[in-house]
């Protein structure tokens, strides 16, 4: 069949890291245009994929016919260049948070299904070795119901990851709409919604700017949530690991513990109360120091190639997102916010 023409709108840290290397890698793509208000960013990838650039998305899509687009831009931007994109005819892959407000998120998600393309978010961690072998774990039954949890992700900043570093837009409120939760927040909602196959019923969240001078978006966030099925957990974000990063997640069981990430040798690591220990290598967690291929790509081109709707869909990045707005609200009423 014919190649999948792909535009990269945004052509910042993680289309540099992520998008862009593993379209490359995928050969059912080619990569046709490339956007970013650094006019020199796109210029310098459609060089070299014979592709072409432009400041301006719009423009973009007013230009060419592109089967697919990547949404790498800052926050605030993801819902009108997605839904710009949908509308366009091209299957939408968006970058988290999918976007600022749940509303914007269900503008999406309307403007992909009556224009009959896909939206897919790009929740990397669902797709990560460890929490594939985790979810396989759990569901087998072995370790029976979930009690209680914690689920982590924090970093230096993204003054490390980003192209502009201390100047990045994600320090900028009109443009990040929300710091570490929307940054690694979310992924862990989203990680915890598909391990536990559970929804979030409750969230208690305190949300702050600790450290990071010269912002106002969050840097450390911690929540209390508890599941549908009565299970309760924490979820913390943070932009302040200064030393080291974590990626972890624990589940205290009613047969024992499950601790995903916590050991740099072994990602999964089972405890049962009998005694026994079992330990998997299954391959790293990719973050920020060491970058594995995410898996979000080769799965997005996937569910187009096959007509496949993709499982990370609209409605899973929304109902991701939706925990870390109401955390957001518990911050700011002092409330457990029920979802």
């Amino acid at each position: 069949m014919s190649k999948i023409k792909v535009a990269v709108i945004g052509c910042g840290a993680i289309a540099q890291r992520r998008h862009i290397p593993e379209y490359e890698a995928n050969p059912h793509v080619e990569l046709v245009a490339f956007a970013d208000p650094v006019i020199e960013r796109a210029q310098k990838y459609a060089e070299k994929h014979g592709a072409l650039a432009f400041a301006d998305y719009r423009e973009l899509l007013k230009e060419v016919k592109v089967d697919a687009v990547s949404v790498c831009t800052p926050n605030a931007l993801h819902a009108p260049v997605a839904i710009a994109a949908a509308n366009a005819g091209a299957h939408v892959l968006v970058e988290k948070p999918m976007a600022a407000t749940a509303e914007e998120g269900r503008a999406m998600i309307e403007a992909a299904q009556q224009n009959g393309v896909y939206l897919m978010v790009g929740h990397n961690q669902r797709l990560m070795p460890p929490h594939a072998k985790a979810k396989e774990i759990l569901d087998s039954g072995r370790l029976g119901k979930v009690i209680s949890f914690r689920t982590s992700f924090g970093h230096p900043g993204p003054e490390r990851w980003s192209v502009d570093g201390k100047d990045s837009w994600f320090f900028r409120k009109d443009e990040a709409i929300m710091g570490a939760m929307g940054d690694l927040g979310v992924h862990k909602s989203d990680l915890i919604r598909y391990l536990l196959s559970d929804e979030v019923a409750d969230v208690a969240g305190f949300v702050n700017t600790l450290h990071k001078e010269g912002t106002d978006v969050d840097d450390n966030a911690t929540c209390l949530l508890r599941m549908k099925s009565g299970t309760i957990g924490t979820l913390v974000a943070s932009w302040t690991y200064y030393k080291g990063e974590d990626n972890s997640t624990v589940l205290w069981c009613e047969n024992g513990v499950m601790k995903v990430g916590t050991h740099p040798d072994d990602q999964v690591i089972v405890e049962l109360r009998n005694g026994t220990v079992e330990r998997y290598k299954v391959g790293a967690i990719a973050t920020n120091e060491k970058q594995t291929s995410s898996g979000v790509i080769d799965t997005f081109v996937n569910s187009i190639v096959t007509q496949t709707p993709p499982s990370i869909s609209g409605e899973e990045g929304l109902r991701s997102l939706e925990v870390i707005l109401a955390a957001f609200e518990s911050q700011a009423t002092g409330k457990v916010i029920s979802l």
